[in-house]
């Protein structure tokens, strides 16, 4: 069956030249893009619940923008001046990137990973006379604990906010060709909004093997999925397939 309409599970991308936009004009589909989950920041009354006190740390680890965000927006509600001799260690460039938000990047010890938590784990472990604190969403892999459990460094995870599944009850009598996939929360959204969806004709599509693991649990047919050695992006897995089902 053809494929003439697209609908992805994140927010539109703001670039300019995004491969999605590259990928309309080739293949003259529609692309729609709609967030199935959506990030809530916690208060500063759940903080002290939670027993954290934001002057006990030396240091914080920060494993995506949403944690510097929310860790900046706390600390403003709190009250608590982050003092500049805080160590920042980013799981990533694009994090560390980020951090230049709030702080002036030069005057700060920032230490940055390649990509993966591991990565980031051999330069924790040579800092362990510091107190750790980890801003996280409700929702965090099990290796990071694991990781710093191991590292034996002493560290509190803080949950500064929650992945919240979004009101999809607007797309109920809407029907797309392909719904796009990057998480696990993403399968339980469309569940959760309709309980009784039925994939019938709808080619799913999916990034990453927690996601096709969540997709197969429900039931669901994994028609394309990313990343492989042919397709690591999965704009080019969604060409590949279209370019195949739409040939007349």
């Amino acid at each position: 069956m053809k494929v003439k309409t697209i609908l992805v599970s994140q927010p539109e991308p703001k670039v300019e030249n995004s491969p999605y936009l590259q990928l309309i004009e080739k293949q003259k589909v529609k692309i729609d893009f709609r967030p199935f989950i959506h990030v809530e920041g916690l208060t500063a009354k759940d903080i002290r619940q939670q027993k954290i006190d934001l002057s006990k740390f030396t240091a914080i680890v920060l494993t995506s923008r949403n944690a510097v965000d929310h860790y900046f927006r706390l600390a403003e509600e709190m009250r608590f001046k982050v003092p500049d001799s805080m160590k920042y260690f980013c799981q990533s460039e694009a994090v560390a990137y980020y951090l230049q938000k709030y702080v002036v990047y030069r005057k700060r010890k920032i230490y940055v990973g390649k990509r993966t938590f591991e990565e980031l784990a051999t330069i924790i472990k040579k800092y362990k006379d510091e107190e750790f604190l980890l801003p996280s969403s409700d929702v965090l892999k099990p290796e990071i604990p694991n990781t710093l459990n191991e590292l034996k460094v002493k560290w509190v995870r803080g949950i500064f906010y929650r992945t919240v599944v979004s009101d999809l009850s607007d797309l109920r009598d809407v029907y797309y060709d392909i719904l796009v996939f990057f998480s696990p929360s993403g399968i339980e959204s469309l569940f959760k909004n309709f309980p009784d969806f039925k994939q019938n004709d709808t080619r799913i599509a999916v990034f990453g093997n927690t996601t096709v693991k969540a997709a197969e649990a429900e039931g669901l047919r994994v028609d394309i999925q990313a990343p492989t050695p042919e397709t690591p992006s999965m704009t080019m897995a969604l060409d590949k397939y279209i370019t195949k089902a739409n040939k007349k």
